[in-house]
């Protein structure tokens, strides 16, 4: 599967980094302000509501294939991911569930290259080595007792979301991503809904930081960071976001440190340096900069283009391939 190297491929690559960069957030968020012991209902409660205000906003409903593909996301990026990645920010320190995570890109390459057949190359598996090092470096500094389940969870909402992100570059959406986004989060929040009261009970009062919390995460870390993150995976192979997405667990660390007092030394500051490593090497355009220069020259339009419309024949992309 052929993707674009062009130049604005960084700036593809800065907006899929808002993603990470707020979902590195949502530990510290869950362990200090959401109510203990309902990662259920933080699941469903971040799910639905921002799912049916972005689906009022846009008024498209799935057609077709879309139906049952907005289903199969719905529960493999929402339904599944949320509740195990909520067990595991409640089960384990910040660094330590943000780590798990780290094993993520190698994954997601292995998924994209058994389904979209997309070769990884080098670059892009040493900078996930590089960066799943340097996430070990942050875990070394942590003197917390890792638990069972909430290691099992985290290691869940991996192969979930890995699968999920992969079949999001397998089907390109007929719609803008925030309405891709929108029936992905109804499913998702819609299957959380009956297996909360079956599993959790009612739901439990909130006070004003929760409801604070609450809000922060349905809105910037899903709505926003979702928004960009898939934009990525429409411009940029699967594993190159993928080690963008090595940049929630420094944002975790980070808050580690500052809000809950983790410890901080050298092992962070070498485990942050490898992480980021790992995602400047997984970039396109640093891996070949003559082939971008190239690609960006042969297409730019010849001015008699301007007048062709649409009645030029179609190219091989990624989305008529998978028609």
């Amino acid at each position: 599967m052929s993707i674009s190297r062009s130049p604005s491929s960084w700036g593809a690559a800065i907006t899929t980094a808002v993603a990470p960069v707020a979902w590195g957030t949502t530990y510290v968020v869950t362990a200090h302000l959401l109510p203990d012991g309902r990662p259920l209902f933080a699941a469903a409660a971040r799910a639905l509501p921002a799912g049916l205000i972005l689906l009022a906003l846009s008024r498209q409903l799935p057609r077709g294939r879309w139906w049952w593909r907005a289903l199969v996301l719905g529960l493999l990026n929402f339904a599944a991911f949320f509740p195990l990645l909520f067990l595991s920010a409640y089960r384990l320190p910040g660094g330590v569930a943000s780590t798990v995570q780290a094993v993520s890109p190698l994954v997601v390459m292995t998924l994209a290259w058994l389904v979209l057949r997309e070769v990884p190359g080098r670059r892009r598996v040493v900078g996930g080595l590089v960066g799943l090092v340097g996430v070990a470096l942050l875990v070394l500094r942590s003197t917390s007792s890792i638990d069972t389940i909430g290691l099992l969870a985290a290691g869940g909402s991996v192969l979930s979301a890995a699968l999920g992100f992969v079949l999001v570059r397998r089907w390109p959406a007929p719609v803008d991503t925030l309405t891709l986004v929108s029936w992905q989060l109804v499913v998702g929040g819609v299957a959380l809904v009956p297996l909360t009261l079956v599993v959790e009970g009612p739901p439990p009062a909130l006070d004003l930081s929760a409801a604070g919390g609450l809000l922060w995460l349905a809105g910037v870390g899903t709505v926003l960071a979702y928004a960009c993150w898939f934009r990525g995976l429409a411009h940029l192979p699967a594993g190159t976001v993928s080690l963008i997405g090595l940049l929630n667990p420094v944002v975790a660390t980070s808050l580690g440190i500052v809000v809950s007092g983790e410890p901080f030394g050298a092992a962070t500051v070498l485990g942050m340096t490898l992480i980021a490593s790992g995602v400047l090497l997984g970039q396109p355009t640093l891996a070949s900069r003559r082939r971008t220069r190239l690609d960006h020259v042969t297409s730019l339009p010849c001015p008699d283009e301007a007048h062709l419309g649409d009645t030029r024949a179609p190219t091989d992309t990624p989305a008529t391939r998978a028609a």
